[in-house]
């Protein structure tokens, strides 16, 4: 998903709230103004982290609020699962619940309210709009044999486990991986997480193998490549995943609240809402 002026604004913008160092900021419009057609905002932010090193030392430590949201998720869980357990339809109360959690993201919002997040459960019912993707999904699901989640913060990783307990009882024949973030980045789950949040009982954990908030083919290790190329069924959770990976040659299942303007008026839908896309591979989209 390629950069958009009014988007390569905001990254600016966000950057300049942090500090009025002008050779940093230099640098950043630097790195933005000479960015090429296939770069994307997930890369941007890299990139911009590395010049932040240089002149301030290490980002932002996230490892509290990490470790905070993941204990509230845990703690909901026993609730959450009779609530999944009791519908009508399991799984799709799972991954309604599991689209919830991307509300929790540090880096596009400009502020997590805890109250909110735990207000969005009270409307746990799949939309219309949903509906087609998710019979689509399922019919993907039924002949598939390799299952990837492509993560992405903590705290939503314990739903995602909810989703795949789910997802292991309706379609036993599916193995599944589970990739993350391969070092710290905002509060985006890593193997630490993983491993925390039990997330590694229900699928093998692969590691991304950088600190990017996104998923960059030519940047991941080989066993991460090869997760990708060999998934039948790819289910890619939140906005930074689906910028770095839409348009290429994978076919995808992208999910995600729309948390910033780039999204909402992408998919003309208000602020927060929910979105199920699927996306074929390029090479088939355009046939």
């Amino acid at each position: 998903m390629r950069i958009s002026e009014s988007c390569a604004k905001c990254l600016y913008d966000k950057q300049a709230n942090k500090t009025d160092n002008a050779e940093y900021l230099a640098e950043v419009k630097s790195i933005l103004d000479n960015r090429g057609e296939d770069d994307t905002s997930p890369y941007m932010v890299y990139l911009f982290n590395k010049v932040h090193e240089k002149y301030f030392g290490k980002c932002a430590d996230y490892k509290d609020i990490k470790k905070s949201y993941n204990d509230l998720v845990l703690g909901m869980e026993d609730d959450l699962r009779k609530e999944i357990e009791e519908a009508p339809d399991p799984l799709a109360k799972a991954f309604i619940m599991s689209r919830i959690g991307n509300y929790i993201d540090f880096g596009a919002m400009n502020n997590v309210d805890q109250d909110k997040f735990l207000n969005l459960f009270k409307d746990t019912e799949m939309r219309e709009r949903d509906i087609l993707v998710y019979e689509s999904f399922i019919k993907n699901c039924e002949s598939g044999r390799n299952f990837l989640l492509i993560c992405d913060n903590c705290g939503e990783v314990v739903l995602d486990r909810l989703m795949i307990e789910q997802l292991k009882k309706r379609f036993p024949q599916l193995k599944f991986k589970a990739l993350v973030r391969g070092k710290e980045v905002l509060n985006d789950a890593t193997e630490d997480d993983a491993h925390y949040t039990g997330l590694d009982a229900v699928a093998k954990i692969v590691s991304n193998g950088e600190a990017v908030a996104g998923t960059i083919y030519d940047m991941m290790p080989v066993e991460a490549k090869d997760a990708l190329d060999e998934a039948d069924v790819i289910l890619s959770k939140g906005q930074g995943n689906y910028e770095s990976l839409s348009g290429r040659r994978w076919h995808i299942f992208y999910a995600f609240l729309c948390k910033c303007e780039l999204f909402t008026s992408r998919f003309d839908v208000p602020l927060l809402t929910g979105m199920f896309v699927e996306e074929l591979p390029v090479q088939i989209a355009e046939e």
